[in-house]
């Protein structure tokens, strides 16, 4: 498997593999300077990439997908009519982080989509898809790590405390043990973010 494990959808491949407890090699690989073999393999080389018996796959959708497939146990399937809770939150928080307008309303769209996961929370947690993780918490997991780090560091924000569902959340994911180990460094989150910051 090779990743620059800083970003949210490479996190969200190992925390599946992990999470279904499959054996892996992890190669780490500078996007700055990106490896002739994995542009041999993957033109546009970008990650994720994973090698499952002997055939590449990119795309984390894709990657997820067809573990689930592949290795159905433990079940990590959201149902459908679950599977995009929370998917606005990311692009809201890309917003708002690129946001140099107090007033532009980039905060107040990401706080409109945190309520509204909150309240999915109180009625259906504590996961998304009520008592067990499932592939859509594996997904959303990543992003919030990487909102709660890069917000935290470049406008002073975090989520407020009335928001208590998200915050539980959030505790609960970041302290699984497959997160824990697969989690990127604070300092490549905040560097990694730095030139949607600065562009």
């Amino acid at each position: 498997m090779d990743n620059n494990s800083a970003g949210p959808f490479t996190q969200r491949v190992l925390l599946t593999i992990e999470e279904k407890h499959l054996p892996y090699d992890l190669k780490l690989v500078n996007l700055a300077n990106k490896p002739d073999w994995l542009l041999e393999i993957n033109p546009e080389g970008k990650v994720p990439i994973v090698k499952l018996e002997d055939k590449w796959i990119a795309d984390s959708d894709v990657i997820t997908q067809t573990l689930e497939e592949k290795y159905p146990e433990p079940p990590l399937a959201t149902p459908p009519d679950k599977a995009s809770v929370g998917s606005k939150i990311f692009s809201t928080f890309i917003g708002f982080l690129k946001s140099k307008d107090p007033s532009d309303g980039t905060e107040q769209a990401l706080l409109d989509e945190l309520t509204s996961f909150d309240s999915h929370l109180k009625d259906n947690g504590p996961f998304i898809n009520g008592g067990a993780i499932s592939a859509a918490d594996l997904s959303l997991g990543p992003k919030l790590y990487h909102m709660e780090i890069a917000l935290g560091h470049y406008k002073n924000w975090s989520v407020p405390d009335s928001l208590s569902h998200v915050k539980q959340y959030m505790k609960s994911i970041f302290s699984m043990n497959s997160f824990v180990k697969t989690l990127a460094l604070h300092e490549d989150v905040i560097a990694g973010w730095r030139p949607k910051v600065m562009g």
